[in-house]
């Protein structure tokens, strides 16, 4: 399955060149049989059969066709960077102290603290009080109470 989902990463699954024809309701196409050394074939289906199976091909909204490949692949990408590492003779990275706080990791990226007032500079911000969402123009409009 992956090795057949593989074929479409850098293009689309069928391109106006292997539509062959469209003749009282069939759709024919060319396709690779890949089992068979690659021979190029004919396939004919009704439109509705054509029509099924064309969007199996398309991804979902919000996935990509290609994230990371090569030195990047996810799967092997620890081994492979120690590995380039090795071979350029580059020492290791010392990994970044993980902060205990989005403030403190914000701080030392910008050098400005968070917990500051923005105002004076001087005094803490304290949180008082969480204000929900308050309502948009058009809903205070609707409301005619």
């Amino acid at each position: 399955m992956i090795e057949y989902l593989g074929r479409y990463t850098h293009r689309v699954a069928l391109s106006n060149q292997r539509l062959v024809a469209l003749h009282n309701g069939r759709v024919s196409f060319r396709w690779k049989d890949y089992r068979d050394s690659q021979k190029q074939k004919v396939m004919t289906v009704s439109a509705e059969e054509f029509i099924r199976r064309f969007p199996l091909h398309a991804l979902p909204p919000g996935f990509q066709r290609i994230r990371y490949y090569g030195l990047l692949a996810h799967c092997q990408r620890a081994a492979k960077l120690h590995r380039c590492r090795e071979q350029l003779a580059a020492p290791m990275a010392d990994p970044l102290p993980c902060p205990q706080d989005y403030r403190e990791f914000y701080a030392a990226l910008t050098g400005d603290n968070l917990q500051l007032c923005p105002e004076c500079r001087m005094g803490t911000m304290v949180r008082i009080e969480l204000l929900p969402p308050c309502r948009t123009w058009r809903a205070a409009q609707i409301d005619s109470s």
